[in-house]
């Protein structure tokens, strides 16, 4: 899911309120056509995970597991605890910093805490593997004083994969949470302080458990983030299931085994999402008495004022600045040493084969939304609004389960090509084309383009259909004059996202790629894994270029959401 959707992605859909008109009406059974299109398209999407259950069921008599699984299901486990309670400790530190206290750069800080969003984890793997690595400057230091590198090395090694996705996820903590700080208002504060509570067990006691919600919510997304990824880990040697089911992929081409170990990644995600619903212990709070102003500040003094302002700006500068920096260092050099590195042929076809599967991404996901929200408002019945909600799912699926589907789903559907008589036989479709890359990308980003369009629907008022219908309008016709113009600028954010997202995705690109076929995530990910750092550079600088744009989308709604405050002294 794009970076908007994922930190609200709880957002209620206002349906359609009934007009005086007594002409076709927005809602009921009237409109089967456009009910099976939503359904469709729902049994579409779904037939990657469910062609991934079959398979793995079939050949469950004949299991090829790697003799390390074991090891595999530890590793999983050890880096989702560790990461969720970096995530935990930074997000919701630091979104109860900017939120009770005033500080020099506090509301500077409160916007671009959410930068570290635009840098792949895949990407900060790599730099700070240049740095902390054997090769870097504190490794070098560490051993020229005491004879080794001690906790560089450790750094350099298991544990610096928890640390990178750390500091590239925590920015989703820390937006749920801090809007929840922000949402408890100045009297809950005062009530706690009134009673006699320190301002640490105010906050520990009450204000966090209020906010327990926010804190699941935000973990989740972290825990599924974390779960996908197998380009970070594999820098840090971590072997983690969705690595396996890479390698047992790419190195035996075994659908059945894959299969399996993708079955059990799916299993860990259903205990990420088992572990959301009991920490949030099926709470809903709600502030009773209307909308309450957020807390005013307190204002630091002394010391703690800088130590704030540090603590801030330490996790800002590792996350994104010093990255960023270090990026632009080395593409200058790079483009220094050698002129022609942009005008190379492989950086021209890289680029080229990221656009056009961004492009296509994008039109057809929006595409789909489109008849998606145009069909839930054609029939408003049950069947059609749970079938649209369920082409959402597949950014609640990691991406191996998505890739090793569409594989299994492509490989069956060459075979039926083959028995047709169909040129090529196997293959065909999963090795000869993008197709199957595109596909995974309909399962993957689905969903930002659903909740954008359907957002913008939400602004159009039921009158306006009707009135359109009252006219003799077709449905066809009233998506095409009447709904698409009034909704252009969620369509337009639409477009924006998933393209973005495409441009980043590297797991499913990695799986389902043919022969020679490399994008620019991709490519830094294979320069990367070769320590050619300085050639990484600058098309990992185009990918964090890109990915800014969606997080801008998100600082602005932070920026809009900030008013200026009282100030507690």
């Amino acid at each position: 899911m794009s970076l908007q959707s994922r930190v609200d992605q709880a957002r209620e859909r206002t349906s359609g309120s009934r007009t005086g008109l007594r002409a076709p009406r927005l809602t009921g059974a009237g409109r089967p056509r456009w009910s099976a299109i939503v359904v469709l398209i729902a049994v579409v999407v779904s037939i990657p995970v469910v062609s991934v259950l079959v398979q793995a069921f079939a050949s469950a008599g004949s299991l090829a597991l790697p003799g390390d699984l074991g090891l595999m299901v530890l590793s999983t486990v050890a880096l989702l605890l560790l990461v969720g309670l970096g995530t935990s400790v930074l997000g919701v530190g630091l979104a109860w910093l900017v939120t009770a206290y005033e500080f020099p750069g506090r509301r500077l800080f409160s916007w671009m805490l959410v930068l570290p969003l635009a840098m792949p984890a895949y990407v900060l793997g790599f730099l700070f593997l240049s740095t902390f690595g054997p090769a870097g400057g504190p490794a070098r230091a560490a051993r020229e004083v005491f004879g080794g590198s001690g906790f560089v090395e450790l750094l350099s090694g298991w544990f610096g994969a928890p640390v990178v996705m750390t500091l590239t996820l925590y920015p989703y903590v820390y937006l749920l949470s801090r809007a929840a700080f922000r949402g408890q208002g100045q009297a809950t504060w005062d009530a706690a302080r009134m009673l006699g509570a320190s301002p640490w067990r105010a906050f520990r006691q009450v204000l966090l458990p209020l906010a327990r919600p926010a804190l699941a919510g935000g973990l989740a997304v972290v825990m599924m983030e974390t779960l996908t990824d197998f380009a970070t880990v594999q820098y840090f040697g971590v072997r983690t299931v969705s690595v396996g089911v890479y390698l047992t992929w790419k190195g035996s081409f075994d659908f059945a085994s894959a299969a399996q170990l993708s079955v059990l990644v799916l299993a860990f995600a259903v205990m990420v999402l088992t572990a959301e619903r009991i920490l949030r212990g099926g709470a809903r709070y709600d502030s009773r008495g209307g909308h309450r102003p957020p807390a005013a500040p307190t204002l630091l003094t002394g010391a703690g004022r800088w130590w704030a302002f540090a603590a801030a700006g330490a996790v800002l500068a590792a996350g994104f600045v010093l990255p960023v920096a270090q990026l632009l260092w080395w593409a200058v050099t790079a483009t220094a040493a050698d002129s022609s590195a942009l005008s190379t042929s492989r950086f021209a076809t890289n680029l080229t084969n990221s656009a056009v599967m961004a492009a296509l991404a994008a039109i057809a996901c929006v595409g789909l939304a489109l008849l998606l929200t145009h069909g839930v408002r054609m029939t408003g019945g049950r069947l059609a609004r749970a079938a649209a909600q369920l082409t959402t799912f597949g950014y609640a699926v990691p991406g191996a389960v998505i890739g090793i589907g569409v594989l299994v789903a492509f490989a069956a559907f060459d075979g039926w090509l083959e028995a047709l008589g169909v040129p090529g036989g196997t293959g065909l479709v999963v090795t000869g084309s993008v197709l199957g890359i595109l596909a995974s990308y309909i399962v993957r980003f689905l969903a930002p383009a659903y909740q954008a369009v359907d957002a913008s629907f939400t602004t159009i008022s039921p009158s306006v259909t009707n009135s359109a219908f009252s006219l003799g309008a077709s449905p066809l016709r009233v998506l095409r004059r009447v709904h698409l113009p009034m909704s252009r600028s969620g369509i337009a954010v639409a477009l924006v996202l998933v393209a973005v997202d495409a441009v980043k995705e590297l797991p499913l690109v990695l799986l389902l790629r043919p022969f020679g076929f490399t994008t620019v995530s991709v490519w830094v990910y294979e320069l990367a894994n070769e320590n050619f750092w300085e050639q990484a550079a600058l098309p990992a600088l185009l990918i964090v270029a890109l990915a800014i744009v969606p997080v801008w989308f998100l600082v602005r709604q932070v920026r809009l959401a900030e008013p200026h405050k009282q100030v507690i002294s």
